[in-house]
């Protein structure tokens, strides 16, 4: 694993885990109906950024659709680092199963999960797929999900013989159970076009493609000074918990101001982000100019760098808590003094 590969897997690894307890931290807060809606707002946004691109990048347009559907989120999660199974039946109903572990509830996470919150991703995604597609006729079934006990999260997608209401976008069917997977009848992704050093690079767009939804859809959904509360709270809680296990990945070790500063550094190349950093006597200062995390996004509110900045606040909480991290947001360019935290 070369350094640009530990870096994405670092930066991979915070992003993924800040989605994580940004959930958890709404749910145990505002509770699962909160929860749940955020949930379906940022699977909803993903969707119409990503799929349709994500069909003709994966080379899965001209296949049936409830086919290319399945095939979709075969491929794109395991990209992502997702652990998915493909069973296909016919061109007209083919099943998508994510097995345990679940990537987005990491750990014990999965404890704190409510089946409603597990319902507003299939609705955000997966009953929108027909829409998407121009096809009235196609739906998702779920007959599994593992905030209820079971095995997996699981279901088909179906191509009726008539046009279905919105309301039928998404059925339950518990009754029902997904067929064995062959791996011998999935799809494949070429390894000649996707070694591993480019599906590295991929997940960490993956858990990117996440946070460019998280923070200005908490923003919108929970207004500017509580989104701050609850995903910015969230932010720095995960940066304290998961500083040593992403600077591990780096292969990094040190004390003081200059082993921080390496570390956002190398957390700030692996996220493409362009920065420059001059020590002047005893502050390190830090300059990025443009944000590629959140390019293309407007109109952005000014708190989405606030959140985002606690991330790095909690990781040189569990650095140093005796060094302070003075943050300022212009309109294209970040300032950050990395310093002694002043004596009270």
């Amino acid at each position: 694993m070369n350094d640009a590969q530990a870096g994405w897997r670092a930066l991979s690894r915070l992003y993924h885990t800040f989605l994580t307890g940004s959930l958890l931290r709404v749910a145990s807060r505002r509770g699962s109906d909160a929860a749940s809606e955020l949930l379906f707002r940022i699977f909803r946004r993903q969707h119409l950024a990503t799929f349709v691109p994500g069909l003709e990048k994966l080379g899965l347009s001209g296949l049936p659709h409830a086919v290319a559907c399945a095939q979709y989120h075969y491929l794109s999660n395991q990209i992502g680092g997702v652990r998915v199974e493909y069973m296909p039946e016919s061109d007209r109903k083919a099943w998508v199963r994510y097995a345990p572990p679940r990537w987005i509830w990491d750990g014990t996470a999965i404890c704190g999960v409510t089946g409603d919150m597990s319902r507003a991703i299939l609705r955000g995604w997966h009953a929108h797929n027909g829409v998407t597609l121009g096809n009235p006729r196609l739906g998702f079934v779920c007959t599994k999900q593992t905030p209820d006990g079971q095995d997996g999260l699981e279901g088909y997608y179906i191509e009726y013989d008539h046009d279905i209401a919105p309301e039928d976008r998404l059925r339950f069917s518990r009754g029902e159970e997904a067929p064995a997977f062959d791996p011998e009848k999935a799809p494949k992704l070429p390894s000649a076009t996707w070694p591993q050093e480019r599906l590295d690079k991929a997940a960490r767009n993956y858990t990117m493609e996440y946070v460019r939804s998280l923070m200005p859809e908490a923003i919108d959904l929970f207004g500017p000074q509580d989104a701050q509360w609850l995903i910015g709270g969230a932010a720095r809680l995960v940066g304290m918990h998961f500083f040593d296990e992403c600077r591990a990945i780096l292969g990094q070790s040190g004390a003081g101001a200059a082993a921080f500063a390496d570390f956002f550094a190398a957390m700030a190349q692996a996220g493409d982000e362009a920065i420059a950093q001059e020590t002047d006597g005893k502050t390190t200062r830090i300059t990025q100019d443009g944000w590629r995390l959140m390019r293309g996004i407007a109109p952005l509110p000014r708190q989405t760098f606030d959140i985002w900045n606690e991330l790095w606040a909690g990781c040189l909480a569990a650095h140093d808590r005796f060094l302070a991290w003075d943050a300022r947001a212009g309109s294209d360019r970040f300032e950050f003094r990395l310093g002694a935290r002043p004596h009270l």
